[in-house]
């Protein structure tokens, strides 16, 4: 398919166009520069909210239950499940969209598993451009959800206007979340399973814990729910919005904006060098083999920088 082609089918609202513009973004495909470019003209910034959580806490369940909310209120969602865990096959897991196929038929239901396809570290950059692609498509939400394991919950953070941190009272995850050091990151806890023993507990100790973090700011909502019975789903989506109107009534969704674009603009271009030293090393044997030689990575990375294009 063509540059003109697909973004003619994309603006046309043909999700295989939006699939595959994913793919190429995925792919550290050139051609993506172009078709964004082309797709500024058409940006909107649909709203971004992270699930994080660990492996078991039903996150896949309360991110359906939300896009059969939000469809019901007549808003357009997309879902990308960002899969860090196979860098070098791209595998990216399917089990999220297996487990939301009755959004399957819906045209303004667009779900979707992400992985690194070869690019170590490149996962957050092609979920920050799908996000754009996606809001340049038309979607009001998107929804990012991790599997819940070490840098990607971070990542999410990062990306996300309002995250969601999901805890249950079967797994022993609420202390072993406080260790994570994921308090820092959670604008919204969620106890999802609520039907089972022990939920009181989790939300007493997120409680006592939130107790001791500074005054100041947002306070973070602890909330129950049972996914898998849409219970208590209306008023995580509220809390949601409430964050919200405190990201702009206290300017911090300006600032968080600024620091997104800040942070992509340095992944792009810590990209761009490492394309760089590549090329340079391959082609200039020279080069190659005066690193070999003195062993010297951090001088040979300034050599390489420092010639002009």
């Amino acid at each position: 398919m063509s540059e003109e082609d697909l973004l003619k089918k994309f603006r046309s609202g043909d999700v295989r166009a939006l699939a595959r513009a994913i793919t190429l973004v995925e792919r550290r495909d050139p051609s993506i520069r172009r078709l964004e470019e082309m797709l500024r003209q058409d940006a909107r910034v649909p709203g971004v909210v992270g699930f994080t959580g660990a492996p078991g806490t039903g996150k896949s369940t309360l991110v359906d239950s939300v896009v059969a909310l939000l469809r019901k209120n007549g808003q357009s969602v997309a879902v990308l499940a960002t899969d860090p865990n196979s860098p070098f096959t791209g595998g990216a897991i399917l089990g999220d969209r297996i487990r939301m196929q009755r959004h399957a038929l819906d045209t303004k239901v667009f779900i979707r598993s992400m992985g690194a396809r070869g690019h170590l570290g490149g996962l957050s950059l092609a979920t920050r451009e799908a996000i754009r692609l996606l809001g340049a498509f038309g979607f009001d939400e998107v929804i990012l959800e991790t599997v819940g394991v070490g840098q990607s919950e971070l990542e999410v953070a990062a990306m996300a206007d309002t995250t969601i941190v999901v805890l249950t009272p079967n797994l022993g995850d609420s202390v072993q979340m406080i260790k994570a050091g994921i308090l820092e990151i959670a604008d919204v806890f969620d106890v999802n399973k609520a039907d089972l023993d022990g939920h009181t507990r989790v939300m007493t100790e997120l409680r006592a814990m939130l107790s001791l973090a500074p005054k100041a700011g947002w306070k973070p909502p602890i909330l129950a729910t049972v996914a898998s019975r849409q219970e208590g789903i209306e008023q995580l989506w509220d809390a949601v919005l409430a964050h919200r109107r405190h990201l702009e009534k206290s300017g911090q969704a300006q600032a968080l904006t600024e620091q997104r674009l800040r942070d992509e603009t340095a992944e792009v271009a810590a990209e761009l060098a490492r394309r760089r030293a590549r090329e340079a090393l391959d082609k200039d044997p020279e080069l190659a083999k005066r690193l070999f030689d003195d062993r010297t990575p951090y001088r040979t990375a300034e050599e390489i920088l420092d010639r002009k294009r």
